[in-house]
C-alpha cells in the first residue's frame, strides 16, 4: 500500500499529495546493520532513565504518606493563624504593588522611559523590601541577612536591605503599657519613674524603650516583645517549612542542599528569640566571660534586671554608642578604628570557646562602640554552641582558610560532618578552591554539603565581621593578621574559664 502524507490548514490551498516514492525507505534491515551501535546506545540510555524515573517514582511514592502527614500536623498546628497571614500576606502585596503602579503611572509620560527600579516591579530592592517590611518579623529578620551579607547579594539589594535594621514598624505605646502592667503584675510607676514613650529601636520581634528605675536613677532599656509576634512567626515559619517539604519532595536533588533542615533550624533559632528569660541568661553567660578573662575594660554587654524581666519583657543597663558601620561617628569616639575592629573580632573569637554560648547574631545594630572606648555587644535572642567535634574541625577550617590550604580545609569539613556521603578529599579541595576564586555553589551540590548548625551560624558572623572589616580597615586581612587571635589561643582560654 502507498504511504501518503497529506499536509492540511495551508491558506492558498492544499499541497500536493507526497508518496512514498518522495521518502527515505527506512526497513528493519537499514537499523539493524547500517545504525546498530546507535540504537544500542539509544536503547542503553532509554532504559536506564526509565529505570531511574521507576527508582524515583518508587521513593517518592514511599514518601508521599509522611508527606501528606507532615503537611497536616504542621497545619493543625498552625490553625486559624494560617489563614489570617494569608490574608495579610496578600494584603501586603496589594498596597506595595499599589506604591509601584502609583510611582510608574507618574512617570508613564517620560522621555527616558521606565528607571531600572520601576521596571523590576515588586522584585526590584526598593519595593522588595517594602514588601518585606509589610509582611513582618519573619521577612525583615530575611532582609536583615541579605543586608548583612555583601559576598551573597547584589550590592543594589544590600544597600536597600539596610533599612531593615531597627526600622520595623512600631507598635503604639498603648499596647507597650498593657504588656508592661500585665508582666510587672503592679502599675508602671512603681517601678520605672519615666519611660520614653517614643522606642529607641522597633525591630522585628520586639521593641525597645528608654527609662529610669525608681529610686535609684538608673538609666535602662526596656525591650518588649510585640503583641501577637509568636502567633505570626509560628504561621510564616510553618508555611515556609511545608513549602519546603513540597520542594524536596518535588525535586530530590535539593535534599542535598538540607533545605528543610535549614528551615527547621531557623524556626527553632527564631522561636527561641521569643523568650527573653533564655536571652538573659545568654547576657549573663556572656558578662561572666568577659569577667573571668579579663576583658571587661575592652568589652561589655548590658546588666540584666532580673526582677523587672520576664518571658515577654527584659530590662537591662543602657549603653551609649554606636553601631560599628558609623566609621564618622567611630573616629570622634576613639583614635583607632581599626584596633576597635580588632577588639571586637578577638571578643567575639574567644566567646567560641572561653564562653558556655557565643553571639551569632553580630549584624550593625548589635555590635556598638561605646562612648567610654568599650566594645558593646547587645542582643543575645540568637546564640550558638560549639560541640569538642564541630570546634576540633572548625579549627583546621579557619587554619586553612588563613593558608589557603584547600585539602586540609576539605578534610575539616569531612570531619565536620558537613558531607552527606563519603567523597574524594582531593577533588573535594579542587573544588573548594575553585568556590574561593570564584563563588560556584554547584560544589555543595556535588559533594551533598549539610552544614551543622554551629557551623553555619560562625560562617554568617564571618560575614558580618567581613564587612566591618572593608569598612574600618580595608587593608586588613582578618584571617592572617597576628594582631587577632583567631584560634591560637582559644583553647588555652578555655581551659582557664573551666
Amino acid at each position: 500500500m502507498a504511504v501518503v502524507t497529506v499536509l492540511r490548514g495551508v491558506s492558498h490551498g492544499r499541497l500536493p499529495l507526497l508518496t512514498h516514492s518522495q521518502f527515505p525507505i527506512v526497513t528493519p534491515t537499514n537499523i539493524a546493520y547500517r545504525n546498530r551501535p546507535n540504537v544500542l546506545r539509544v536503547f542503553a540510555r532509554y532504559s536506564q532513565t526509565q529505570d531511574l524515573f521507576t527508582s524515583r517514582l518508587q521513593d517518592r511514592l514511599e514518601n508521599l504518606p509522611k508527606l501528606v502527614e507532615d503537611i497536616v500536623q504542621t497545619s493543625l498546628s498552625t490553625g486559624p493563624r494560617g489563614a489570617l497571614r494569608l490574608a495579610q500576606g496578600v494584603q501586603a502585596v496589594v498596597g506595595v504593588g499599589s506604591e509601584w503602579l502609583q510611582d510608574v503611572s507618574k512617570t508613564a509620560n517620560s522621555s527616558t522611559g521606565l528607571p531600572t527600579q520601576l521596571q523590576l516591579g515588586l522584585l526590584s530592592p526598593l519595593y522588595l523590601r517594602k514588601l518585606f517590611e509589610r509582611m513582618g518579623a519573619t521577612y525583615i529578620k530575611l532582609g536583615q541577612f541579605i543586608a548583612s551579607a555583601p559576598t551573597l547579594f547584589p550590592p543594589e539589594y544590600v544597600q536597600e536591605f539596610q533599612y531593615c535594621f531597627d526600622r520595623a514598624p512600631a507598635v503604639p505605646f498603648e499596647q507597650i503599657q498593657t504588656i508592661l502592667r500585665e508582666e510587672l503584675g503592679r502599675p508602671i510607676d512603681t517601678v520605672f519613674e519615666y519611660i520614653d514613650p517614643t522606642p529607641v529601636a522597633s525591630a522585628s520581634i520586639a521593641q525597645v524603650h528608654g527609662a529610669r528605675i525608681r529610686g535609684t536613677g538608673e538609666d535602662v532599656v526596656i525591650k518588649v516583645l510585640k503583641p501577637g509576634i509568636e502567633d505570626i512567626l509560628v504561621a510564616d515559619l510553618n508555611f515556609i517549612y511545608i513549602a519546603a517539604r513540597i520542594l524536596e519532595f518535588l525535586s530530590p536533588d535539593l535534599s542535598r542542599a538540607s533545605l528543610v533542615a535549614i528551615v527547621k533550624d531557623i524556626r527553632e533559632s527564631m522561636l527561641e528569640e521569643v523568650d527573653f528569660n533564655k536571652e538573659a541568661t545568654n547576657v549573663e553567660s556572656f558578662r561572666n566571660y568577659l569577667e573571668a578573662m579579663g576583658l571587661t575594660r575592652q568589652a561589655t554587654a548590658p546588666k540584666v534586671y532580673r526582677q523587672y524581666s520576664t518571658k515577654r519583657i527584659l530590662t537591662m543597663e543602657r549603653l551609649y554608642g554606636v553601631p560599628l558601620t558609623d566609621l564618622d561617628s567611630i573616629k570622634s569616639l576613639v583614635s583607632s578604628p581599626e584596633t576597635s575592629l580588632i577588639t571586637a573580632l578577638n571578643v567575639w573569637f574567644g566567646s567560641l570557646l572561653a564562653c558556655e554560648s557565643f553571639h551569632a547574631d553580630v549584624h550593625a545594630g548589635n555590635l556598638w562602640q561605646l562612648r567610654d572606648g568599650r566594645i558593646g555587644f547587645l542582643d543575645f535572642g540568637i546564640v550558638g554552641r560549639i560541640s569538642p567535634k564541630t570546634w576540633a574541625a572548625m579549627e583546621v577550617f579557619l587554619q586553612s582558610i588563613a593558608i589557603e590550604d584547600y585539602e586540609s580545609m576539605a578534610s575539616a569539613l569531612i570531619d565536620m560532618g558537613a558531607t552527606g556521603k563519603d567523597v574524594d578529599t582531593k577533588a573535594f579541595a579542587r573544588d573548594l578552591e575553585k568556590i574561593f576564586l570564584s563563588i560556584q555553589v554547584r560544589v555543595g551540590e556535588s559533594y551533598g554539603l549539610k552544614f551543622p548548625r554551629e557551623f553555619a551560624l560562625l560562617m554568617k558572623q564571618l560575614l558580618y565581621f567581613d564587612r566591618y572589616t572593608r569598612l574600618l580597615a580595608p587593608n586588613m586581612n582578618m584571617y592572617r593578621d597576628q594582631r587577632i587571635n583567631v584560634v591560637s589561643k582559644q583553647r588555652q582560654q578555655r581551659n582557664i574559664y573551666q
